[in-house]
């Protein structure tokens, strides 16, 4: 069961009732037992509709292993014709009748597949937009969810009618009982594909690709986007595109964000900014990007050639400062590799893969552009200090916990820790319990305080109403692809500024309602958990391993420390890791905890204040300007390059054959002779 993907009980439950269902009523059907038939299809139906409800993902799986809903129905319907044929209660008309009424029910059944699947097809465009005026295309509504989805719960619902006229026919001997109730099956089947039937006409005449590009080529004509923020990889990387765009948002040239998958769209965060879903190359290239200058790539993946092959762009490799994330000869096939800092100048030269050091442009780090900073006169060591652990053992944990004077701590379990599931279970007890014994500090508390967490409290929770809300405004269930981009034609800074908004409040509301003392859990992947970088404002140290978590926090300038695990000792660690020259350092069996924690209530011990500031300057650059400011001007920069370039390129002689000997090649964005791996 495992490899079906099912962990919950209530899921294998509900497998074994749907089985043993169908087995006990293959049985009654050969021995003619009818009640006995009609018993187990009722607990069939109600095996089906719990493991729809619990066990959503097995449900897929066994739709690929082909014994799907649909299969289960099909069987059903014919164990019913084998018992009225064992049974002889129908006389030759009623069992042709019934013959004949769960032929044209199947019948029905498979054509109301087939139109659904058309329609879905069909109002699936060339092109999927937000915020991009396509309503001249006349894209119409989808069918009600109510004809088009939950196919499983229809058949059910004829399942129960057949049922019903079967049970009875035995109990009255009257066979017209079986009768109605599969003509009621056939004939709720029956409306259901005519009321689906206008919508397929309407998707029938939605507009080809060659109409689509027409009018986005139109919109792009209008609106002459300078900059493109262009992403292609799983629905798991949606967030490397999403951290731009905010600083996308805020450039004085216009600009456009460009996806390669669907999915990605679906977990686009909101924006205001013009997004277009193009997954052929074969429409991307045929787009008029003509006024795009600048081309922005956040990964380096082989979909990026689709782009890179347009000559009038100047493209950018937005490159990772501290990682080897990109630093691979491919990177050489853009204009310029854009980087946080000097670290991130430097490696590309120690990698020596062919990226020139003028290629490189350091622009700092937007997104950390909101961390707050602390200074070094704003040292005051609070009552109980705050620790934000990333990485670290059961043991690490339960040190932090139990020290004196104590600390509170903000777990947030990385993805490996969350991977071994007894020792993740173990440490979310420990942290239970060490809230359990601090309940007590509440009633110490003035009553003023309490009420004013209390008060917290009920603003977070309403808080949550209303970002569920404007959530699910945004995702507009009803909707579909197509109409999502009918709806959105005009770009609308009110949702993602409500949404902006909303956030903030929220997280104000959260640490004004959650005790000083109290310790959290907070899992990332989890709705309603705190932002990292709100956890940052938070902590008053970290402890965690290197990675982009302490890259980040080195912005606010307040102590961290590493956990060398291998033992590798400080020399070699630091070596092999930028950000651990101005880290404390752990080492094994959490060696050097003590001496740590003493730095939350005695700052005149952190001995490390003067090497976080040349770090944080080596990593993200300098604090002023501001990153969003500096981005914002290589991008101008760069795009007055390309304009250049390319009226140069115009004021070329064309001609016939090979190129004149005597005349300077035509300037050009490099180009890769193979896709960049995926990374």
């Amino acid at each position: 069961m495992d490899r079906l993907g099912v962990r919950n009980p209530r899921g294998l439950a509900a497998f074994a009732v749907v089985a043993g269902g169908m087995v006990t009523m293959a049985g009654a059907g050969v021995s003619g037992a009818g009640g006995v038939f009609v018993g187990a299809g009722a607990v069939g139906v109600g095996g089906d509709l719990a493991l729809q409800r619990c066990a959503p993902g097995l449900m897929g799986r066994l739709g690929r292993l082909h014994v799907g809903e649909t299969l289960r129905f099909e069987l059903r319907c014919v164990l019913l014709l084998l018992l009225l044929g064992r049974i002889h209660v129908t006389g030759p008309v009623g069992l042709a009748s019934a013959m004949a009424l769960v032929l044209c029910l199947l019948g029905g059944q498979a054509l109301h597949a087939a139109i659904c699947t058309l329609i879905r097809r069909r109002r699936r465009l060339a092109v999927a937009a937000r915020h991009i005026d396509l309503r001249r295309l006349g894209i119409s509504d989808r069918p009600p969810r109510r004809l088009t989805e939950w196919p499983g719960l229809r058949m059910l619902a004829y399942e129960v009618s057949a049922l019903a006229g079967l049970g009875a026919t035995l109990v009255t001997g009257d066979a017209r009982w079986v009768v109605a109730g599969l003509t009621l099956a056939a004939g709720g089947c029956l409306v259901t594909v005519l009321a689906l039937l206008p919508y397929l006409v309407r998707s029938l005449r939605l507009p080809g690709p060659a109409r689509v590009l027409a009018e986005v080529n139109a919109w792009l004509g209008r609106h002459r986007p300078e900059t493109v923020l262009y992403f292609s990889g799983p629905r798991e990387s949606a967030y490397q595109v999403g951290m731009w765009l905010e600083t996308l948002a805020a450039l004085r040239a216009p600009a456009l964000v460009i996806l390669r998958e669907r999915h990605l769209l679906e977990e686009l965060a909101p924006t205001a900014l013009p997004v277009l879903c193009v997954p052929e190359a074969t429409h991307l290239r045929r787009l008029d990007l003509g006024s795009v200058r600048v081309a922005l790539y956040p990964a380096n993946v082989g979909e990026n050639i689709h782009l890179l092959r347009v000559p009038t762009m100047q493209h950018v490799f937005l490159g990772d400062g501290d990682t080897t994330a990109g630093v691979d000869p491919y990177s050489k096939v853009y204009d310029q590799v854009w980087v946080a800092g000097r670290a991130g100048r430097q490696r590309y030269a120690e990698a020596a893969v062919g990226v020139e050091d003028a290629d490189v442009v350091e622009v700092g780090r937007p997104q950390l552009d909101g961390v707050r900073v602390r200074e070094d006169d704003d040292r005051a060591p609070a009552a109980i200090p705050t620790v934000l652990l990333t990485a670290g053992d059961e043991s690490l944990v339960r040190r932090l916990l139990e020290n004196e004077p104590p600390v509170r701590v903000l777990y947030r379990p990385p993805p490996a820790a969350r991977g071994r599931r007894s020792a993740h279970r173990r440490t979310r007890a420990a942290i239970s319990a060490a809230n359990e014994r601090r309940a007590g500090r509440e009633a110490d508390e003035p009553e003023e305080a309490r009420a004013l967490r209390a008060e917290a409290a009920r603003c977070r929770t309403e808080l949550t109403r209303r970002i569920a809300a404007l959530q699910a405004r945004l995702r507009r269930a009803h909707a579909d692809e197509a109409m999502l981009t009918r709806d959105s034609a005009a770009p609308d800074p009110a949702p993602p500024e409500e949404a902006r908004e909303l956030g903030e409040q929220w997280h104000r509301a959260h640490w004004a309602a959650s005790p000083p003392w109290s310790h959290q859990i907070i899992e990332a992947d989890t709705a309603n958990a705190p932002a990292l970088h709100s956890c940052f404002d938070q902590a008053d140290l970290l402890i965690g391993d290197p990675s982009g978590v302490v890259s980040d926090f080195i912005a606010t300038l307040k102590p961290y420390a590493l956990v060398d695990t291998a033992g590798l000792g400080a020399q070699e660690f630091r070596r092999r890791h930028t950000v651990a020259r101005a880290a404390y350092l752990l080492g094994p069996e959490d060696a050097g905890v003590d001496d740590l924690l003493r730095l939350l209530f005695d700052p005149a011990g952190d001995t490390l204040r003067a090497a976080r500031h040349e770090l944080r300057a080596y990593l993200l650059g300098p604090g002023t300007p501001p990153s969003v400011q500096r981005f914002d001007e290589a991008v101008a920069t760069l795009a007055a390059k390309g304009e250049a370039l390319n009226r140069l390129r115009e004021l070329q002689p064309i001609r016939e054959g090979a190129p004149d000997e005597h005349q300077p090649a035509a300037p050009c964005s490099r180009a890769p002779s193979a896709p960049p791996p995926a990374k």
